[in-house]
């Protein structure tokens, strides 16, 4: 009797571990199903260099939080051009539902390998690859740059400004002439310096190099700077605070995200692009099945690109300059004003 009741216990107890043990193996694929692994490949600028590449950082953190992915998504920074391919030829190969690679090497990286693996879905910040597989994220930062560039002559006493890019590419020569062409806009007799940090990768993450290229400029006459450099940027600005205690009036203006904070009272403004709320909403698009591939392009009217206003700065301007400022944008938003298009005029 005790052996027929031990036995009718031990089938119970068997059926028992077979049904959660169903159950589990369910709800694993479910969230298997459910919960895809996103992979972030950051630019060497890495996500503390308050830029560009911590935008696309917040972004992702952001969903992480809010959306249904995988715990196990993760992001990793470039430190070489040869981790740039290995990160993503690895990532590639089934371990990631959703690949975002931000920067310029690592676009050109993805654009190789995409072609290899057509269901494999890739997110390109800051690029233009048109290919099935690959949603490319492009600013019109020409618009922003042009913008930021008529702040510069607004406020410029010197009528000497300058432009510091990072790596010498197309997509910074883009920045520089919207830049000059916002300036000339309201002064045609202002002049503009035009450097750049470096020829490689490298220069978006040489901030030593860039302070001394200011302090140059500043030294020689010129009191406004607009930098555009990735990490590079944040040696720029050391170089304000250390030639305003020389001189006073010396400004530089900010890229990417809101850097005015950075030195308050001596960023005009900066140049924002909204990487975090596109990188956010392509992965919200991907999590609900409708991430569409292509060039998509932010602009003033897309909300892709703005200039920065805040307690930070707002003391620096005077209402009719806020005025004109916006008018501006309007006029940009409505087609009155056609902005040169570095990428247009040298097809």
């Amino acid at each position: 009797m005790i052996s027929r009741n031990i036995k009718s216990i031990f089938s119970i107890f068997s059926k028992s571990v077979f049904l959660l043990s169903c159950v589990s193996s369910n709800i694993f694929a479910l969230e298997s199903k459910e919960l895809p692994k996103i992979c972030l490949i950051l630019d060497k600028g890495g996500k503390d260099d308050k830029s560009f590449n911590q935008l696309a950082y917040e972004g992702f953190a952001r969903a992480q939080k809010e959306l249904n992915v995988s715990k196990e998504s993760k992001y990793v920074t470039v430190r070489d051009d040869a981790n740039s391919i290995n990160f993503i030829r690895s990532f590639s190969s089934g371990e990631c539902g959703l690949i975002i690679a931000v920067g310029f090497n690592n676009a050109e990286n993805v654009g190789k390998i995409a072609k290899k693996y057509p269901k494999q879905k890739y997110v390109l910040v800051d690029s233009s690859i048109d290919e099935p597989n690959i949603r490319s994220i492009s600013f019109q930062e020409h618009e922003g740059s042009f913008l930021v560039g008529a702040i510069a002559a607004m406020k410029s006493k010197s009528n000497q400004i300058g432009f510091i890019g990072g790596m010498e590419i197309p997509l910074i020569k883009r920045f520089y002439y919207g830049f000059e062409a916002g300036a000339k806009f309201i002064n045609p007799k202002i002049k503009v310096t035009e450097t750049f940090v470096g020829i490689t990768s490298s220069a978006w993450n040489n901030p030593t190099k860039a302070k001394e290229i200011a302090l140059a400029m500043y030294n020689k006459g010129i009191d406004v700077i607009f930098v555009a450099a990735g990490a590079s940027s944040l040696g720029a600005f050391d170089a304000v605070e250390e030639a305003n205690k020389k001189s006073s009036h010396k400004f530089i203006i900010g890229i990417d995200s809101n850097q005015n904070h950075l030195s308050p009272g001596l960023v005009l403004t900066s140049m924002e692009k909204k990487v975090d709320a596109k990188v956010f909403e392509s992965i919200k698009d991907y999590t609900e099945n409708k991430l569409s591939t292509g060039v998509i392009r932010y602009g003033f009217s897309e909300g892709g690109v703005d200039w920065s206003f805040d307690n930070n700065n707002k003391k620096l301007f005077k209402d009719n300059e806020i005025k004109e400022i916006n008018k501006i944008k309007k006029e940009i938003i409505e087609k009155k004003i056609i902005v040169p298009d570095y990428y247009k005029i040298n097809k």
